[in-house]
This record gives C-alpha cells, structure tokens and sequence, in this order.
C-alpha cells in the first residue's frame, strides 16, 4: 500500500514571483502559460515573494495592492486554484521564522561573495540593508518549507539556488537530515521562467507599460 501511495504522489514544484508590476506579454508567454500547463503533472506552490520586494523601499498600500492584484491576474491567466496551490508570502509566517534559523547556518563569507549582492549594493547605494545581504537564506526558506522536488529558476539564479543547497548540506550534516536537497531546473532558453522579468529593481525603475496585459 505504501509503494502504491508513494508511486501515486505527484512531484513537488515551486515558484515564488516577486509582485513588482502588472502583468507583462512576456510573463505570460515565458511562464504563465507554462505552469497552467504542469497543474495535471506536478503538485504546484506558487506565492506571491512580497517580503523579497521590500528590500527595496516600497509604499505599503501600493504593495498589498499589486500583490492581491498579480494574485488574481495569474487566476485569470489559468492558474487554477483547484489544482495549483496560490498564497502570499507573508501571510505565511514561517517563511520569516525558518529564514531566521537559516541565516544562523549561512556564513558571513558565503553571504558577502554573493555576487547578487555586490551587483544591487552597486546599483542601490544609498539603501544597502540587511535583507539584502541575508536574501539567500530566506530564498532558502522559501524553497526548504515546502521541501519540493523541482524548482524552476534562470542562469542569473543559480548562485542562490546552490547557497540554498549549500545550507541543506550544512544543517544535515549537524543533525539527522531533514532537508530534502530539491533538483534545480532551467528553461531552454536560459531565461528565468520562475520570476520572469521580476528581479528586485532600482528604486524609480518603471516597467514598459505597453507590454502589459
């Protein structure tokens, strides 16, 4: 019976989008489309990331607005809630609470050679923050709660995906292991399919709003 249920177990994946605009044709067509098309084949988390958005300054109103707003432009895109798992990011506390115990097993050295960080820290001078410099750990966090099988990311993401990974290896190897390594996938193209175009922005950095749906 046990091999039965296990063979019946759908793979996990998981994307999490960042809520930093409307809508674009080339989110649809490089990713939307896509997860509607795996909701038979895979068990799918999809969440809004709004607590990755606030390392840089946002306005609180505007913020839950878009986020509630992209929620239900994906459901209009043909996620269906049904079949896929949606949720907001913080409304689910024990992303913060595990990021916080992640980032107690995430060296400072590991953190600082990020090149992620040095690329926005050069880019957003005036507003280099601690979130910024710990985003590996609760980007683990994100991934490690659900402990799926696949996560879908770009080229541009791989070096937080292996820090991730690098944490998995250290927490099991000072206790039983508890962390399911997950299996990184990369679209053909090499382009970020998980957060198409939604990469953190420089404060006054606006979306071409004509490639919006």
């Amino acid at each position: 019976m046990e091999n039965m249920e296990n063979a019946a177990r759908k793979k996990v994946m998981l994307s999490g989008i960042q809520p930093s605009g409307d809508l674009t044709l080339g989110s649809y067509l490089g990713a939307i489309k896509n997860w509607a098309e795996r909701d038979e084949e895979f068990d799918n988390y999809y969440f809004m990331a709004d607590m990755h958005s606030i390392t840089v300054r946002q306005d609180p109103a505007a913020l839950r607005r878009r986020t509630l707003e992209q929620l239900a432009q994906y459901i209009a895109c043909g996620l269906d809630p049904e079949k896929n798992t949606l949720f907001i990011q913080s409304h689910v506390p024990q992303h913060a609470e595990l990021g916080w115990v992640l980032n107690c097993y995430t060296m400072f050295g590991e953190l600082s050679r990020m090149t992620q960080f040095k690329d926005k820290s050069a880019k957003n001078s005036e507003n280099i923050n601690g979130g910024l410099f710990t985003y590996p750990a609760l980007m683990a966090a994100d991934i490690l709660l659900y402990q799926p099988d696949y996560v879908p990311v770009g080229e541009d993401q791989l070096p937080m995906l292996e820090q991730a990974k690098e944490i998995v290896h250290k927490f099991n190897s000072i206790y039983e292991p508890v962390l399911v390594e997950p299996e990184i996938l990369l679209p053909e193209n090499g382009r970020n399919e998980s957060i198409p175009e939604r990469r953190l922005q420089s404060p006054g950095k606006r979306e071409d709003r004509r490639s919006g749906i």
